[in-house]
């Protein structure tokens, strides 16, 4: 499948601010199930930018608005070619829960067992596990018990964006019984590493498509859970929409929790109140673009003399994007 993918970023301030300093996790992976065609940056007041590779291997790039500005503007534009994968068996044996507590697996997957940031076992997530007998899943293979997982999970949450934020605890999608993917993730992550499998967080977009009954929204990012199985590797299972993340899923980048992997992170210099607005459009491309891979800035950078020489003032996080 031919996708075309436009991403949309806008911070607002209510007063001019000294300088903004960004980092952006937007580039959609290379790998065997997912070909990046073209990738394409615009910022708008102008930046020089740096990329490079973080600890899992993701793309990112960073910039720094060094002058005076009310407003920040960010479009990624990329194409990318998925192919369905692999179909995955119908089960695995019993012995793969051995495999997955193997030393040689600890070891490549220390960080996604570990709880880390918002994938974390809590009370709120003790009482779930006790009440919807979530435990009682691992009778069966890891393939099967993740899948079910998935699927529970469908079922015990409603959809609904707003009711909970980008820095929302898993407690609060546990206690209202709703919120969108990021919640959903985090809370199935928890439990996969409790159980001892290495899962990790995936960011990114979806093809949407309601008729097929996919729940998610259309016009924002989106986030499912990659399970690390020994006899098959990372498996990705999407619990917004209970089903296995294929050729409809553009992987941007990884990590232990969206902590790790924001769409955008960063501090501005000043004391203006700061608004996110967001749009996302991916859509079913009609013939690959011809240029190859790279990284073009439609702006030039900034002239010399214009970044000043140290930091002052105050700084404030940015508004976060909250994956949907």
């Amino acid at each position: 499948m031919l996708l075309d993918v436009r991403h949309v970023t806008q911070y607002h301030y209510d007063a001019f601010v000294r300088e903004s300093v960004m980092e952006l996790w937007m580039q959609p992976q290379k790998s065997a199930s997912q070909r990046l065609v073209s990738f394409e940056l615009e910022v708008e007041p102008p930046a020089q930018m740096f990329s490079y590779a973080d600890n899992y291997g993701n793309a990112v790039y960073h910039f720094d608005v060094p002058q005076p500005h009310e407003r920040l503007t960010i479009v990624a534009r990329s194409q990318v070619e998925t192919t369905v994968p692999p179909e995955l068996p119908e089960a695995l044996d019993q012995g793969e829960w051995d495999r997955a507590r193997s030393d040689f697996v600890r070891g490549e997957c220390f960080d996604f067992l570990q709880p880390h940031g918002f994938a974390v076992s809590t009370p709120a997530l003790q009482k779930f596990i006790e009440d919807r007998e979530v435990n009682a899943l691992k009778r069966y293979d890891p393939l099967t018990s993740v899948r079910a997982l998935s699927t529970l999970l469908y079922k015990a949450f409603d959809y609904e964006p707003g009711v909970t934020t980008a820095d929302s605890p898993i407690d609060h999608a546990l206690e209202s019984g709703r919120g969108v993917c990021q919640d959903f993730a985090h809370i199935m992550i928890a439990i996969c590493r409790g159980w001892g499998l290495p899962a990790r967080f995936v960011s990114g977009y979806l093809f949407t498509d309601r008729k097929a009954g996919d729940r998610s929204d259309p016009d924002a990012t989106h986030a499912w859970v990659e399970v690390y199985l020994p006899s098959l590797r990372w498996v990705g299972f999407d619990p917004t929409n209970n089903i296995v993340a294929a050729e409809c899923h553009v992987a941007c980048a990884v990590g232990r929790d969206y902590s790790d992997v924001p769409p955008t992170r960063g501090v501005y210099k000043g004391e203006a109140e700061s608004e996110l607005a967001v749009g996302v459009s991916v859509r079913r491309a009609r013939t690959a673009v011809s240029e190859p891979e790279f990284l073009r800035l439609s702006q030039s950078a900034p002239r010399a003399g214009q970044r000043r020489s140290q930091y002052s003032g105050l700084a404030y996080d940015h508004q976060r994007q909250q994956q949907q």
